[in-house]
């Protein structure tokens, strides 16, 4: 593991560190891109195509479906490769992915079935680089530094989300909506380079034995770990529920505020990029939360504050309810970012080195496989129910979903276990958020 230096800049913190200063501005730019396509790709489906609230859903699904299929040996085949040549591919096919669609646009032979393929192979290439990215933070900052990479890299991403949207919005509106696709490739393309200039070597991959074990016997292993330990089982079916219907909500929004609402392409992107801010808000809030409250209580008590804002979503209409969007989006947004910051840096230090990439890819396994699963169910009760009634539906199992939470151990402790020799930690001890990395 790299040794990054225990005492850095107070102002800058990691930012000083030239190696996470070139992750941090190439994912910077490759969330851009991704953010500017949450709008650009569906407004494709919706004014180029005009296409159906069940095939937006689609294009959507499509993204996350790899997860399903790929999402557990990857974590196998991620732990015998070196991390950043996994991810270094990974962007590189993503970009010819998404360039391609203006392409097919130039030529006038972009079709629904495009979309769909592209968005299927950007999802096979973000299962492995997702997993990779996962092992190789640690890997580059060490477990000290690791709640503030998580933070700065969330805070970042959210930071793109909010200028995202509203430029994919705009570029719609003045210059047609595969243009964004353009931008995407252009940011996937310059994290490329970011990250080819990292000098840090990261960790080996792996030792190939010459009997190992089965595939199957080593993604059984990880599974088995996850679910048989009550932290990481909790937060992963939480997770799971969790984005089954924020995914449900958000993959007919564009068309909710378009076709429903009555709102422009260009409003719907700032309208969207709403919800990033509140993700600022809450990879700053954080670390001092974890602090005052511990880790445990920091995602009990967000998820409880912030949800029930998001039922404001589904009442606006095209006047001053508008704000209310804006408010709503905001403060759901916080309290998935605490939710999220806290969750995953517990689960990058928490389980053996050895399994700590099958552990990553059955969480993400789990989490990211039901989203092609809400975005279908979205899809199907949009077209039977409506748009509104559907966004409704989601907003409140949403809020629901505090129940996994409330009923699991988490309830009774005031800090999560650092690690799994760390346990039993002293029931209610408060000892802050240093002696665990968070994420």
């Amino acid at each position: 593991m790299r040794s990054t230096p225990e005492r850095l800049p107070a102002r800058w913190g990691l930012l000083a560190d030239r190696d996470f200063r070139l992750l941090f501005l190439g994912e910077t730019a490759s969330k851009f891109g991704s953010s500017v396509t949450t709008v650009a790709l569906p407004l494709i489906g919706v004014v180029e195509l005009q296409v159906s609230a069940f095939a937006v859903a689609m294009l959507t699904a499509s993204v996350w479906l790899p997860w399903l299929v790929l999402g557990l040996p990857a974590g196998v085949w991620v732990g015998q490769l070196p991390r950043r040549t996994v991810m270094l591919a990974c962007n590189v096919v993503s970009a010819g992915a998404f360039a391609s669609i203006p392409l097919a646009a130039v030529l006038d032979v972009l079709t629904v079935a495009h979309l769909l393929a592209v968005g299927l192979l950007a999802g096979v290439a973000s299962v492995f680089f997702t997993t990779a990215y996962q092992v190789y933070l640690p890997e580059l900052v060490g477990p000290s530094h690791l709640v503030e990479g998580n933070a700065k890299l969330q805070g970042s991403a959210s930071a793109a989300q909010v200028a995202g949207p509203g430029v994919g919005g705009l570029l719609a509106q003045w210059l047609g909506a595969v243009t964004g696709l353009l931008v995407n490739a252009a940011t996937f393309l310059l994290a490329t380079l970011m990250l080819a200039l990292i000098r840090a070597p990261g960790q080996p991959p792996e030792p190939r034995l010459t009997t190992r074990p089965s595939l199957l016997r080593e993604v059984r292993e990880g599974l088995r770990f996850t679910l048989r330990d009550p932290y990481l089982r909790t937060l992963t079916v939480f997770g799971s529920a969790a984005n089954l219907t924020l995914i449900g909500y958000q993959s007919i929004l564009v068309l909710f505020l378009v076709r429903e609402v009555g709102v422009t392409p260009g409003l719907t992107g700032l309208l969207v990029s709403t919800g990033a801010l509140g993700g600022i808000l809450g990879a700053i809030i954080a670390r001092p939360l974890c602090r005052r409250l511990g880790t445990a209580r920091s995602i009990l008590l967000s998820h409880l504050a912030a949800a029930p804002f998001g039922l404001l979503i589904p009442t606006v209409g095209n006047d001053w309810t508008l704000v209310l969007f804006v408010v709503g989006s905001l403060l759901l947004a916080t309290g998935v970012m605490v939710c999220s910051v806290v969750s995953a840096s517990f689960r990058q230090t928490y389980p053996p080195p050895h399994l700590l990439s099958r552990v990553v890819s059955t969480a993400m396994f789990v989490n990211y496989g039901t989203i092609p699963l809400g975005a279908l169910l979205s899809g199907v009760l949009a077209s039977v129910i409506g748009l509104r009634p559907t966004m409704w539906a989601m907003l409140i199992l949403y809020v629901s979903c505090w129940a996994i939470l409330g009923a699991s151990p988490l309830r009774q402790r005031v800090e999560l276990p650092t690690s799994v020799v760390a346990q039993p930690a002293e029931r209610g001890a408060h000892r802050g958020c240093s002696p665990l990395p968070l994420r």
